[in-house]
């Protein structure tokens, strides 16, 4: 079997690539500079091919003779605002429909659970918000969150059609080895041995591990009856906000002391924050802002029960494991960068 997987340089897409070629697959990637990926693509035995997600030709090209094109480059934090978004994100999935098609190749299209939105993620109650949840409109300035539904709908709509086989994988916030996002965030918190934390931390964090996610991606693209089909891949093993930090300590060598903040305090702090962000027309800061505090004081508000009632996905790296072990390599690897 043959895999061509965009973003495998990345945090999730390098995991995706790992998980395969442990399974005895041939790996192809997709990467912009052959040259910078080189360390990488030999660690992990990957096969590189130069082109990019917008450039039809080099996408089609990597794309032959592989039985699955698992997509998962994404812009996250581009500058240009929706246009940024939408052409990486919506476009390149276009593009990775076309290559798919065109090879015969299944595609696994990586979505996040950005699509049920800041506020209806937490509309569902004690089931959790699963894939049966209703996507309301999202503001026009959830930027990641409509490029991230758009680009998903793209791939389930062109296998509805027939254009190719399709399945979608929607993961909440990941972390793991090779994050160049959360673990650095985090890790610059808690290597200060001080945490404050809004009620104490006492909430399930939305959080899962990278190579849970590849287990999740390999199997939903082998699975027949995956096709058309979205999956929530958001609830590996339940860790508190405060417990995180305090293994991201243990990986750092650091004991790690958790402060907390009376939640109206946070509340009323970043109510300021967002206020002075948009005077400054800072509107995806404030959003940010409003959002960290429910990312930090409320549960994990997702459900992933059809992922493994379907797929038969059991999550295999535990937090006490896999926290330590995302910042010990962050440490090593980029902690003064």
């Amino acid at each position: 079997m043959r895999a061509l997987v965009t973003g495998a340089t990345g945090l999730l897409g390098s995991h995706i690539a790992e998980r395969l070629r442990a399974d005895g697959w041939a790996v192809r990637a997709l990467v912009r500079d052959p040259a910078a990926a080189g360390a990488i693509g030999a660690e992990l035995g990957l096969e590189l091919r130069r082109g990019d997600v917008l450039d039809a030709d080099a996408f089609a090209a990597a794309a032959r003779d592989c039985d699955v094109v698992f997509h998962a480059a994404a812009a996250i934090t581009p500058r240009g605002g929706w246009e940024a978004f939408r052409a990486t994100n919506v476009d390149g999935t276009r593009a990775a429909v076309r290559a798919a098609a065109a090879a015969g190749a299944r595609l696994l299209q990586v979505s996040s659970v950005a699509v049920y939105g800041a506020e209806g993620r937490y509309e569902r109650g004690a089931g959790g918000t699963d894939e049966d949840a209703p996507l309301a409109p999202l503001p026009d300035d959830e930027w990641y969150a409509r490029s991230k539904r758009e680009s998903e709908e793209v791939a389930l709509v062109a296998h509805r059609r027939g254009e190719v086989w399709a399945t979608a994988i929607r993961p909440d916030v990941i972390y793991g080895r090779r994050d160049r996002q959360f673990v650095p965030r985090v890790g610059r918190v808690a290597r200060r041995g001080v945490v404050p934390l809004p009620g104490g931390g006492r909430a399930t964090f939305a959080v899962v591990h990278a190579a849970n996610v590849a287990d999740a991606a390999v199997l939903a693209a082998t699975h027949d009856a995956a096709g058309g089909r979205a999956y929530n891949v958001a609830n590996d093993v339940d860790v508190t906000v405060a417990d995180f930090f305090r293994l991201a300590g243990e990986g750092l060598g650091r004991r790690v002391r958790v402060v907390p903040i009376p939640l109206p305090l946070a509340h009323l702090g970043v109510a300021a924050a967002q206020v002075a962000l948009r005077a400054v027309g800072a509107r995806g800061l404030a959003q940010m802002a409003g959002a960290s505090v429910r990312f930090t004081t409320e549960d994990n508000p997702f459900s992933s029960d059809r992922a493994k009632r379907e797929l038969g996905w059991t999550p295999r790296v535990h937090p006490r494991d896999g926290v330590p072990d995302a910042f010990r390599w962050w440490a090593r690897h980029g902690a003064t960068s």
